[in-house]
């Protein structure tokens, strides 16, 4: 915007459109599209954004803001042949907020400026001597700028209300005559006095301008600020402000206000949706002081009004292309349209709505792919609760994994593996979990931890395996020795039913019912899109296959064994970008980890390795051949040793007692000192990864002919494998090159002639690795990206402590709009990324680049990694229809449409 143009700070609504809306606000934009299109719109001006951003900057009123204010005011006078605040015939006006992005009942408005002590008469006199509507409009006002202007308490003026109510016997304000408001209004000055330490302003101006100022400021009012962190609507943006002429709903039983929208926005079904409340004026509809009536009853009242406010209708969605939220006023049958905007929608009804406007040759399929977003569709994969009854929560954790479940309280995953073998239904509680978990984790149907965030183990394993999950409710206390919790002065033992939702974070007592998502029946296969008349499964089904043509990144998935690798293709996955090994060596075989760790002898490090072969080399058969000739991604070994060895200070406490009764606790005292000499402060920057491989011989040996072993036995057998092996935690190339040639020596002795073809490459994970990329890809031939460790060893956190220490804190400050483990920081993290692609592509052209961290799965990270130019990402199965959707957004924002 040039500064020419920010020095017009006011519009009249004939100067502006719908594409104004940076400068205009929505409100603004929309008002002045619609008095163009020649739509009943009461006249009025814009006060722009700039204005706003001004007055915020400095705490005053910019210069020529008030010059350009009186000259707008005075040309709206002349339109409406009446003057603000005239006593004999007053204008009044609406000053209402108006951002870029709608921010529904955030921000401020204040109706019928310009009443005074004066002007009330001659508004009654303007109303054909219609007193009790003129003192109802005064009290209003009152009512509106005491609270919104002057921060008097709203239930103040509340309580008097209904105080008046009591006095005359009823429940109804409308029931309240001329002399009854008339009272009120003094009662009301009298709060306001109170309140504010002067009278309430009589002058006209004064009220408009000090009314202006304070929706600026309501631009960071808390609740403003909440919901912009909510919705990642950036803080700079400001507010414009739309001052509006006046027209009533409450001037009689002609009159009334009401909502419109022109499909349904929580179905997207076609029809006539909306409320309307006779002799009422706007406020009244979203307060909920009375009940309104559906929309279609306004044919019976007033149907002139109804057939027009239709066709009305109708115009705005042909315009707009788009489902719209329309508000509008009649006043002694006069209908006035006051707003419009693309209404807002449950996840379902964009995915229909969206169908529907390509049916009716409104948008072509590019259009209703960028109207659609893989966080609805995230929403409607899992399944969700009925709360059709009222269900109190107990707690409030994060929600770390989408879903809704319910089950039996178990504390182990011993217990939680038993009874889900029983065909109970299960809900592991933890204060956290951990690798050994993972068997209760899969037998379960949800977890709730009292530890922890949304990148915690809980979390990312339970996304994984598309598991609810609620992660660090800590006003919950767990205690797993009495195999209970407490919260909120509600003990819940063992056994006792409990529901998590996944997507809401809230935990409640009991079974609450569940309904499963008709989505992914669909993504599984069971829902035939051809054959059913499920408006939301013909549209999802629509636009995934018309995503899936557009996107140019492919879409694989983190899988560890055959049954994730099925699941994952049938939601559409084309390989898989991460097969963690270190999942494998869990449960029965971690005796055979801890026995490879702590080995004191070639010998004992040899039986072990070879105990461990033939159990790996059966896992990647399965995997290759659900995989059936898609790329796999294997990742050698990478687990930080504390996951895999006895905690130092239970195995300690353990040899004490033991000692201490007498017992024979030599082997005990051995495993303790081999703890001891290997225990490190911060394992997740120690002895793992390529530095485990080094370290301990034979290791990745073993694994590399493992995978050669499978994928020819595979290949053998008439299918085709597609190994790609994966060196963890490369820093410098050197590592890299050491691991490779001994692999490479494995590799041609077991494939021989078989035709299996194994790539080579690295996990780019650490920050080093990112700089030196050009080096690192002359002995690498794909890199994928490890976002997870490159974004904790770039910002230097430790993702297990960060989320529930202080990340609270910087998105509350604002220092986050988003945890940097869920969307990628792309100042930081993005840029070494981006070095790292075109660095090692500059070196080995062609090089196959890739992502598998949590962020594959990510939305807006989704868009970043195609505008970097990587080949592919990974993620979780569940996630995958997700990134395949947000992939072909990325194309058609990057190419635009061809059909247009």
């Amino acid at each position: 915007m040039t500064a020419h143009e920010t020095d017009k700070y006011v519009y009249d609504f004939a100067e502006g459109n719908k594409d104004l809306k940076d400068l205009l606000g929505g409100k603004g934009a929309n008002l002045a599209e619609m008095t163009n299109l020649g739509l009943p719109v009461p006249p009025g001006f814009t006060i722009t954004t700039c204005a706003c951003q001004a007055y915020l900057a400095t705490g005053r009123e910019p210069d020529g803001l008030a010059g350009q204010i009186e000259a707008h005011l005075e040309a709206l006078e002349r339109a409406m042949g009446r003057r603000l605040g005239d006593p004999q015939d007053p204008l009044l006006v609406s000053v209402r907020s108006g951002a870029r992005f709608s921010m529904p009942g955030m921000m401020e408005t204040v109706l019928n400026v310009g009443l005074n002590d004066r002007s009330v008469v001659g508004l009654s006199d303007q109303a054909g001597q219609n007193d009790r509507f003129a003192w109802d409009s005064y009290r209003r006002l009152i009512q509106m700028f005491g609270k919104t202007v002057c921060e008097v308490p709203g239930e103040e003026f509340e309580h008097a209300l209904d105080e008046a109510k009591r006095a005359k016997g009823t429940h109804d304000d409308l029931d309240l005559d001329a002399d009854d408001l008339r009272g009120l209004v003094e009662t009301y000055k009298k709060i306001f006095a109170k309140h504010t330490g002067r009278e309430f302003p009589q002058e006209p101006r004064e009220q408009l301008d000090l009314a202006i100022r304070a929706v600026f400021e309501s631009w960071n009012a808390e609740r403003a600020i909440l919901y912009r962190r909510q919705e990642r609507i950036p803080a700079d943006l400001g507010t414009a402000v739309n001052v509006v002429a006046m027209v009533f709903g409450n001037l009689g039983p002609d009159s009334g206000t009401g909502v419109a929208f022109t499909r349904d926005p929580g179905s997207g079904a076609q029809g006539i949706y909306g409320d309307y409340l006779a002799n009422a004026q706007g406020e009244d509809v979203v307060a909920g002081i009375r009940n309104t009536v559906p929309l279609q009853e306004l044919e019976r009242l007033d149907k002139t009004s109804y057939d027009q406010l239709l066709d009305i209708m109708a115009r705005l969605e042909g315009h707009y292309q788009d489902l719209c939220d329309i508000e509008f006023t009649i006043e002694r049958g006069k209908l006035w349209m006051l707003q419009t905007r693309v209404g807002k929608r449950t996840a379902a009804a964009a995915f229909v709505i969206a169908g529907q406007l390509v049916d009716e040759g409104l948008i072509d399929l590019d259009e209703a792919l960028h109207r659609v977003n893989g966080a609805q569709l995230a929403q409607l994969m899992f399944p969700r609760f009925q709360l059709d009854h009222e269900f109190e929560a107990v707690a409030q954790g994060i929600g770390a994994s989408p879903g809704a479940a319910s089950g039996a309280v178990v504390f182990t995953s011993a217990r939680a593996v038993e009874l889900a073998a029983e065909g109970k239904s299960v809900i592991l509680v933890r204060r956290e979990t951990n690798p050994d978990d993972l068997n209760g984790m899969i037998a379960a149907q949800g977890i709730l931890t009292s530890r922890g965030g949304k990148t915690s183990h809980a979390a990312v394993v339970a996304r994984g395996m598309g598991k609810t999950c609620v992660s660090g409710a800590d006003g919950i206390e767990v205690n797993v020795p009495a195999k209970r919790f407490t919260v909120g002065g509600h003990t819940v033992s063992e056994g006792d039913v409990v529901s998590i939702d996944g997507t809401t974070g809230k935990v409640y007592l009991g079974e609450v019912p569940v309904t499963p998502s008709e989505v992914v029946q669909y993504f599984e296969g069971t829902l035939d899109p051809e054959r059913t008349d499920d408006a939301l499964v013909r549209a999802v089904h629509r636009i995934m296959t018309h995503a899936d043509a557009r996107r140019r990144l492919a879409v694989r998935t983190n899988a560890d064994t055959g049954a994730d690798a099925a699941r994952a293709r049938r939601f559409g996955a084309e390989g898989i970008g991460l097969c963690r090994t270190e999942h494998m060596f869990l449960g029965d075989r971690r005796e055979l980890v801890e026995r490879l760790i702590l080995a004191a002898t070639d010998a004992e490090r040899t039986d072990a390795l070879a105990a461990l072969l033939p159990l790996q080399r059966q896992d990647f058969v399965e995997i290759f051949r659900e995989m059936a000739g898609l790329p796999v991604t294997v990742r050698l070994i990478d687990p930080p040793l504390h996951e895999f060895l006895p905690p130092l200070e239970q195995l300690a406490v353990n040899v004490a007692v033991a000692q201490e009764r007498g017992e024979d606790v030599a082997k005990e005292e051995a495993l303790l000192a081999a703890v001891r000499r290997m225990h490190e402060e911060n394992p997740m920057l120690g002895l793992r990864g390529v530095r485990l491989g080094l370290v301990i011989p034979g290791l990745f040996a073993m694994q590399v002919r493992a995978i050669a072993e499978a994928a020819v036995a595979v290949t053998r057998d008439g299918g085709t494998a597609c190994p790609e092996i994966m060196v963890p935690l490369v820093g410098a190339v050197q590592e890299l090159e050491t691991v490779r040639a001994e692999a490479e020596k494995i590799i041609a002795e077991v494939v021989g002639d078989s035709g299996v073809e194994v790539l080579i490459g690295t996990m780019i994970e650490v920050p080093r690795a990112a700089l030196t990329a050009g080096q690192i890809a002359e002995a690498a031939q794909f890199f994928s990206f490890g976002t997870n460790d490159l974004t904790q060893m770039g910002w230097g956190f430790s993702r297990d402590d960060v989320e529930g220490a202080f990340f609270w804190r910087y998105l509350e400050l604002g220092i986050f709009g988003i945890s940097p483990f869920e969307s990628i920081d792309r100042d930081g993290v993005g840029r070494l990324i981006r070095i790292a692609a075109e660095e090692g592509r500059a070196a080995r052209p062609g090089l196959k680049l890739g992502v598998c961290g949590e962020h594959g799965g990510d939305p807006d990270s989704v868009h970043f990694f195609h505008e970097v130019g990587l080949d592919y990402v990974s993620c979780s199965p569940f996630r995958v229809p997700v990134a395949r959707l947000e992939a072909g957004r990325a194309a058609i924002e990057t190419t635009g449409s061809d059909s247009r």
